[in-house]
C-alpha cells in the first residue's frame, strides 16, 4: 500500500483514503460520511485478533468500573453493511459521551483522522483462524440472512464453512482470507503507520502476558487517569473468565447469530490450537508466507508480539 503524501503543520504524511471495500461483511463507504470529533477512539484489527476484548478495556476505562457496560451497543463495527449506514451514522452521532469505534478495514480503506487515536491490535494469522472457524462453524441461520440476504450485499455470499478445520486453513491460505478478507494486506497497511502518534500498536499475546500493563499503556495513550484502586475491578472485568461468563453485554446482539448463545463468540483466549493439527511442513509455509508479505520484522511481531 501506498499512503499518499498529505502533511499538516507538523509535516507529517497522514494516510488517505485510496479505495473502497465491499463484500458480503463490508461497505467501506460509510467513512466518507462519519464526522469525526477530535476525541473519538477507534479500535482496528483484522477480526478474531482480540477486539472485542479491547472494546471491553477501552469502555472500562472511559465509563466503569461497571458489570452493567453493554460494549456490544455502544461501540459499534462502522464499516460492517448490517444495519446499512442510513441507519447507523445517526445513531452513533447522537451519542454525547466520548465514542469508541471498531473497524476491520486496511487503513487505504478508511478515512483517516489526524485527531482520533487508533489503537490496533495484531494476532499472528494461525490463531486468527483457529478463532475464525469456531466464529464461523457455530454462525446459525440469523447470521447468513443478515449477510447474505439483506440489500446491499456486493460479490458472492459467504459459505457455509467446511467441516475439516484442516480444509479451512487450507482456503484462508491458498486464498488469502478466504471466506472472509484478505488478511497479509490489512498488517501490511496498519504497520506501515505505526510510528504515527495517534497510533498505538497492541498483540494479543503482550495483553495475555500482562493485562494490567497493556491497560495502563491503553489508558496513558487514551488520556485516561485511571487509579489503582480502579484498575483492580477494571482488570477483573476484562478477565477472559469474566467476560465469558457475561458475554451478553460485550456480544453484538446478546449472541444470537450464534448457536449456543454469547458464549459461543467469546470463546478460548488461547493460542497455539492450531500446533495440534498443523504439520511442520504447513508451520515453516506460514512462516516463510509472512516473512514474505510482511518482511521479517513484522512477521516476527506478528507471530510473538515483540519489537
Amino acid at each position: 500500500m501506498t499512503l499518499k503524501a498529505s502533511p499538516d503543520p507538523a509535516h507529517l504524511n497522514w494516510p488517505e483514503k485510496t479505495r473502497e471495500l465491499h463484500n458480503h461483511h463490508f461497505d467501506s463507504t460509510i467513512w466518507n460520511d462519519f464526522v469525526f470529533r477530535d476525541d473519538d477512539i477507534i479500535i482496528a484489527t483484522y477480526a478474531k485478533s482480540g477486539t472485542t476484548w479491547t472494546q471491553q478495556i477501552v469502555g472500562q476505562l472511559l465509563f466503569g468500573p461497571d458489570p452493567e457496560l453493554a460494549v456490544a451497543e455502544m461501540s459499534p463495527w462502522l464499516d460492517l453493511r448490517v444495519p446499512p449506514k442510513a441507519e447507523k451514522l445517526p445513531v452513533i452521532a447522537a451519542q454525547t459521551r466520548r465514542r469508541f469505534l471498531k473497524t476491520h478495514l486496511p487503513v487505504d480503506a478508511l478515512v483517516f483522522s489526524p485527531q482520533a487515536k487508533y489503537l490496533y491490535i495484531g494476532r499472528d494469522g494461525r490463531d486468527v483462524v483457529w478463532s475464525m472457524y469456531n466464529h464461523h462453524f457455530n454462525a446459525n441461520a440469523l447470521w447468513y440472512a443478515a449477510l447474505n440476504d439483506t440489500p446491499g450485499r456486493v460479490g458472492p455470499p459467504i459459505e457455509v464453512p467446511p467441516a475439516d478445520i484442516r480444509q479451512y486453513w487450507r482456503d484462508w491460505m491458498d486464498r488469502d482470507g478466504h471466506p472472509f478478507w484478505p488478511y497479509w494486506e490489512s498488517v501490511r497497511s496498519w504497520w506501515a503507520i505505526r510510528d504515527l502518534p495517534n497510533v498505538l500498536f497492541l498483540h494479543f499475546n503482550q495483553m495475555k502476558r500482562d493485562l494490567a500493563g497493556e491497560v495502563r499503556r491503553i489508558a496513558a495513550f487514551l488520556d485516561i487517569d485511571v487509579d489503582e484502586a480502579r484498575l483492580a475491578t477494571i482488570l477483573e472485568y476484562c478477565s477472559f473468565p469474566w467476560m465469558k461468563q457475561h458475554a451478553g453485554r460485550s456480544v453484538p446482539l446478546g449472541g444470537a447469530f450464534w448457536d449456543g448463545g454469547p458464549g459461543v463468540f467469546i470463546h478460548q483466549g488461547t493460542n497455539g490450537r492450531w500446533r495440534d493439527t498443523l504439520t511442520p511442513a504447513e508451520v515453516a509455509e506460514y512462516d516463510a508466507v509472512a516473512e514474505r508479505e510482511l518482511g521479517p520484522e513484522c512477521a516476527r511481531w506478528l507471530a510473538t508480539g515483540e519489537r
